[in-house]
């Protein structure tokens, strides 16, 4: 950054660069820099960005110096409190005429550095291009400086070039100060209303399609069909395979070399594109830092050839905390499959501390199974959404107990174990952390239900609930006898979308985290067959779910280091971390031995938190596995490539210099104050001294 701090070096290309209008290189050089340094950035123009090359933010307290940007920009109270410090020691040297002259003048370009266009003035879209120490200037702004308060440029700046040639010429200074596009340069881009109107709203393309950007976290995956946390402080995170392998990511975003839990001997799985079967869920419980406790679902075959689905308790060893250990296996619950699809595969805990399981209707089309269907059949488990206690056991042998509060324990035609029914093939559940001030909406259950054949629907789960399937699908009837039967009163989805979006969906979650403030309150989910992201807004006035697309690609708004704008199409699932930061899994070709899945984490580009709010102390962890760096894949919008960048460096090792910045108790930059400026008046001495406070699931 361009400040008197010396922790930071800038590379200045300014006397020799084509873009500011410098005439001793041949224009042939001027081209080529111009390809290398300004093609790689320009097409970022105008995109808010601060010179940590993070989105801007909205500062946590007011900001007495820079107040122009305490909305919203890139300066927090220190950082303003440090550009104060800076103002205060160049007016040091100014006498009082100059104060009233220059103030205005200085304190505007020092505080530059808190705009949310920052990157911009300073060239540093892109974190390869040179620095700019001074910030772009208007020429009519920069010509009305000049005449003011010229003999300020050395204390603004110590590029030699400039200190110089400039402080007489006027035109040589603005010409190197400009900026291409006059939109951008100051202070005209606080005039332009297409810049300013929605600044740190969530950028929408002109169809309405929220822009969002990504971030690779993991590869590589077979399948990857989630993402979860033990919620033990550590900030690890466990990616279960749909082979039957649990990997350990640890914070730095390294993976353990020897898996968590590797049971894929056991679980039924195959090459088949689309097969439903294999490793399906898994949650740790609540008390899991205890207890060391967490349970999995997920197919096998048993001795007799049939296939089945089990949902069993395992303990971590205690020896170590990235292991489970494999003989701790006791089952729960099993059920026979009638059919190989449909199989669920949601395991989680709501607040009231019971595992909540969501079983698919067994499979085939159209729920064929007895009179109404096993959705509607609470008779039998499949189809339901099933709520047991697991501290315990039953009176009549179970393995698990019944929660007093069930809705039909006392009802003899239906299990106790189910809370709610008519589900059709849930996949992906997730429990709601509620608003992080108010807590509104804490602990809503969420669900995508895949749909036959015409729609697919996201429904929030409530005891004894009824969802319609077989009789429903979405908002309409599919089994027209059912639908119109008078005791079906069915609960409605939240949200339904027809085949022509999508063909699948894969439920998610309603955005809770720290490091995107816009989106908290959305619940984004998306489709696997079609690779559509989409987002629900509540509106609690007309009680409706409004849906928004989310689009992936814009070079503008994903123009930040490490972010990307593409994605396999294949969604599998969504994930939450300890953080609650918001991530989802995608394959590029959906086969559960194919190792094509990736993770990628959401980044709104238009807004981020303030920095040091979302910092996280994770418990460190000890490791007895070798730890595999991660290697992202895909490519980020603002990185070269490896040919690219030796051209470069070989053109910016001729066309710039590196100046590192003075100390502020530096004598450079007081040197260059006491021979140009004078001694500042008793007057300005007390002024200063006043202002310093300052998959495929779906038709089969």
């Amino acid at each position: 950054k361009a400040n008197l701090d010396t922790s930071q070096t800038i590379v200045n290309v300014w006397p020799h660069s084509s873009r500011f209008g410098v005439t001793n290189l041949s224009p042939k050089f001027f081209f080529c820099l111009s390809v290398a340094l300004l093609c790689q950035a320009g097409m970022l123009w105008g995109h808010p960005q601060c010179l940590d090359y993070g989105p801007p933010f909205q500062p946590p307290f007011h900001l007495e110096f820079c107040s122009a940007y305490e909305t919203f920009g890139c300066c927090d109270q220190d950082k303003d409190n440090s550009i104060a410090a800076k103002y205060w020691e160049i007016m040091d040297y100014i006498d009082l005429q100059g104060h009233e002259l220059c103030g205005e003048y200085i304190k505007d370009i020092l505080c530059q550095e808190c705009s949310p266009y920052a990157a911009h003035l300073y060239d540093a879209e892109n974190p390869q291009t040179p620095l700019r120490n001074l910030p772009g200037l208007c020429f009519d702004y920069c010509s009305e400086f000049h005449f003011n308060c010229r003999s300020a440029i050395t204390l603004l700046t110590n590029d030699k070039h400039i200190q110089e040639c400039c402080e007489r010429n006027k035109t040589r200074f603005c010409n190197l100060l400009n900026i291409q596009d006059q939109d951008y340069c100051y202070p005209n881009v606080l005039k332009n209303t297409d810049l300013n109107s929605n600044l740190g709203s969530v950028v929408e393309d002109p169809k309405g399609c929220l822009q969002l950007c990504l971030k690779e976290v993991a590869n590589g995956l077979r399948n990857p069909v989630l993402m979860l946390h033990a919620n033990d402080n550590t900030h690890r995170v466990f990616v279960a395979e749909q082979v039957g392998i649990i990997w350990v990511y640890l914070p730095d975003g390294s993976r353990l070399e020897d898996p968590f839990l590797d049971i894929k001997k056991i679980v039924l799985a195959s090459p088949w594109i689309g097969d439903e079967r294999g490793f399906l869920g898994m949650a740790f419980h609540p008390k899991h830092k205890h207890n060391r406790k967490f349970y999995i679902y997920y197919s096998y075959m048993d001795k007799k050839k049939a296939e089945k689905i089990r949902i069993s308790e395992f303990k971590v060893l205690a020896s170590d905390v990235n292991k489970a250990d494999p003989r701790s296996e006791r089952s729960l619950l099993e059920l026979e499959e009638p059919a190989a699809n449909h199989n669920g595969g949601q395991l989680l805990f709501g607040l009231d501390g019971y595992l909540y399981l969501f079983i698919g209707d067994g499979g085939k089309a159209g729920d064929p199974f007895g009179k109404f269907g096993n959705a509607q059949n609470k008779s039998t488990l499949l189809g339901k959404v099933l709520r047991i206690d697991v501290n315990g056991k039953s009176p009549d042998g179970k393995p698990y107990r019944i929660p007093p509060d069930n809705p039909f324990v006392s009802d003899p035609k239906a299990l106790p174990e189910v809370y709610a029914y008519g589900v059709r093939n849930m996949w992906r559940c997730a429990v709601d952390r509620g608003d992080p001030v108010t807590h509104k909406g804490r602990g809503r259950i969420f669900c995508g239900d895949v749909g036959q054949n015409r729609f697919e629907e996201v429904d929030i789960i409530v005891k004894g609930g009824n969802y319609g399937w077989r009789a429903k699908e979405g908002f309409e009837c599919y089994d027209i006898k059912l639908c119109y039967n008078s005791s079906l009163d069915d609960i409605l989805p939240i949200f339904a979308y027809g085949h022509s979006v999508g063909k699948s969906v894969t439920g998610g979650y309603v955005y809770r985290g720290c490091d995107s403030p816009n989106l908290n309150g959305l619940y984004i989910f998306g489709d696997f067959m079609s690779g559509r992201l989409m987002a629900l807004q509540e509106d609690e006035r007309e009680n409706k779910w409004k849906k928004q697309d989310i689009c992936i690609g814009s070079t503008k708004a994903c123009a930040f280091p490490g972010l990307i704008s593409s994605y396999n199409k294949f969604i599998i699932s969504f994930a939450e971390d300890e953080a609650g930061e918001l991530y989802f899994m995608a394959t590029s070709y959906p086969s559960a031995y194919a190792p094509h899945g990736s993770i990628y984490k959401f980044v709104d580009p238009a807004r981020r938190a303030p920095p040091g709010k979302c910092k996280h102390k994770p418990i460190p962890v000890k490791t007895k596995s070798k730890r595999i760096p991660f290697a992202p894949l895909a490519r980020s919008k603002t990185k070269l490539d490896p040919a690219e960048e030796k051209t470069k460096a070989r053109k910016v090792s001729k066309a710039s210099r590196v100046t590192s910045l003075p100390d502020r108790k530096g004598s450079q930059l007081t040197r260059a104050k006491k021979k140009l400026l004078p001694k500042k008046t008793a007057a300005a001495k007390e002024k200063k001294q006043k202002k310093k406070g300052v998959r495929s699931r779906s038709s089969l």
